[in-house]
């Protein structure tokens, strides 16, 4: 099957996806520094540089995109019609990372929380974020 864009078009809108600063990551900083949490952002010297480090609860977060790092049974990971073989192999690389870096830092005794992109829509944010709250103050 070929690609519904042309190359030009793909590769720009390729270019657009960010790994820093997503709208789900935003919406996960927002709630916490209103609730007082205060926290750094991408720190180089911990394993697989966490989105957020709560360095006073020893917890960092990962905010997740389902796509791109394979988030089963759920509606946004679909699996594409085109070079599928290739992107499921990179998916594959992306959650094999993610159980590395979360047994690092485990190993350092951080505790590591994931947050997924489909936890923050609309009908779900609620909730999670209250339970991300409580967890952090447990």
């Amino acid at each position: 099957m070929t690609d519904v864009h042309s190359k030009k078009i793909r590769s720009y809108n390729m270019s657009r996806i960010k790994g820093k600063d997503t709208k789900p990551e935003m919406l996960v900083r927002k709630f916490l520094f209103a609730n007082g949490f205060r926290y750094r952002l991408h720190v180089k010297n911990l394993p697989g540089k966490p989105d957020i480090v709560l360095p006073k609860y020893k917890t960092v977060i990962f905010v997740h995109g389902c796509f791109w790092h394979g988030h089963k049974n759920c509606k946004y990971f679909v699996v594409p019609k085109t070079r599928t073989e290739w992107w499921l192999e990179k998916i594959s690389r992306n959650r094999e990372n993610d159980v590395e870096k979360k047994k690092n830092l485990t190993r350092l005794g951080w505790r590591v929380m994931n947050i997924w992109e489909c936890q923050l829509k609309r009908d779900k944010i609620d909730k999670r974020l209250n339970e991300l709250r409580s967890k952090l103050t447990c």
